[in-house]
């Protein structure tokens, strides 16, 4: 009896469905920051959307980080058009050797070309609530909140320039900042102890399968991130079973040795549409996020 009644005590653990937050994130903060990206206009490389809304991540940075650092450079795409790209990177206790990194782009589509009901929507330039803003939205909270509480190892929050303007089919014009990031690295021996990859986190009812390409190349990441959100309560979010292979931000950062794992639900009807608007963004979903994130690198005395 003993066994069961254990047993049930942990199922309910990791099935919570209340909205308390279970940290001191704010995830009210965290959508507020999402709206604010939106209100700048799309964050596409080279236009004033794009220039507002990195001056405002720098601002933010200053704000709360330690240090603040940009990693500017310029990107000729296929068809020949030089793009002005930044990586911006957010430093807490920057001389600490033990440091975990967190990633998410801030970049947004230009083209929603995945809008098949309405082919005429598919040349507009894609919102990005949930496909950029959300992740950034929750790293400026958890900046915010580190500022306030002190991580217990040092963290990186990197914000990559140019994830979404090109082709995944054939990988030309995507990936650009994780790939200049990969090898322009803040110095010779920096290796963080881990990483995670924020990305398309903030729809309701959000659920994060293990991404495969995590799973095989950092598989001791996706355990303790998920372990983590299990003893948050969030099992039911964190879902321990094997998700979608995605290209994203974290394959170039795992080529050159940083292990790192991509926390993203892949399952999003809205995904390079129009529709990808901040009525898709939930607060809870948020939350859930930040919490996860703030518990791993501010561990409870």
């Amino acid at each position: 009896m003993r066994r069961h009644a254990l047993f049930a005590l942990a199922l309910l653990a990791a099935c919570r469905t209340d909205n308390k937050p279970r940290t001191p994130f704010d995830g009210a903060a965290a959508l507020a920051y999402t709206k604010t990206q939106l209100d700048f206009g799309p964050r596409i490389p080279g236009s004033a959307g794009h220039r507002r809304t990195g001056d405002w991540l720098v601002e933010r940075g200053r704000a709360t980080a330690d240090t603040v650092i940009e990693q500017r450079f310029p990107h000729v795409t296929a068809k020949g058009d030089t793009l002005p790209l930044r990586n911006i990177l957010f430093r807490f206790r920057p001389h600490e050797t033990q440091r975990v990194l967190y990633v998410t782009h801030w970049d947004s589509r230009p083209v929603s070309d995945a809008a098949n009901e309405a082919p005429e929507k598919r040349a507009t330039p894609m919102p990005g609530a949930n496909d950029g803003a959300a992740g950034v939205g929750v790293l400026v909270a958890l900046a915010e909140a580190l500022k306030r509480t002190p991580p217990t190892v040092g963290v990186d929050l990197l914000f990559v320039d140019g994830e979404d303007y090109g082709n995944f089919d054939d990988g030309k014009d995507v990936l650009l900042g994780s790939r200049y990031f990969a090898q322009h690295l803040p110095d010779s021996a920096y290796r963080p102890i881990y990483g995670v990859l924020w990305d398309m986190v903030g729809q309701p009812d959000v659920r994060f399968p293990q991404e495969q390409n995590s799973l095989r190349r950092a598989p001791e990441v996706v355990a303790l991130v998920w372990k983590q959100a299990h003893e948050l309560g969030y099992g039911s979010v964190f879902v321990a079973a094997p998700g979608l292979t995605v290209t994203d931000d974290h394959v170039p950062l795992l080529d050159v040795g940083i292990r790192i794992v991509d926390v993203i639900d892949y399952d999003y009807p809205e995904h390079h549409t129009t529709r990808d608007l901040l009525d898709r963004i939930s607060q809870r979903s948020l939350q859930t996020v930040g919490d996860v994130a703030y518990s791993l690198v501010v561990q409870k005395e």
